[in-house]
């Protein structure tokens, strides 16, 4: 997702070797931190639903071993 903005930024630091530390990739570098945060935010509401569904059925589990041992 964040792939083409990587490579436009390392090239923007191999192009600019000075000027990096003046701010010419700075533009770059925000727009990689909010692709970095989608990105997160993104796979964590995934993981979130996985671990929902993981739950339910856990549970589900639990109430079918108890009212088989009773």
């Amino acid at each position: 997702m964040c792939a083409e903005i990587i490579e436009e930024f390392q090239k923007c630091h191999l192009d600019h070797p000075i000027a990096k530390f003046f701010g010419e990739c700075t533009e770059l570098k925000i727009k990689l931190d909010r692709c970095f945060r989608q990105e997160k935010a993104v796979k964590r509401k995934a993981n979130f639903e996985q671990s929902k569904k993981l739950k339910e059925r856990l549970l589900a589990m639990r109430k079918e071993t108890a009212e088989t041992e009773s």
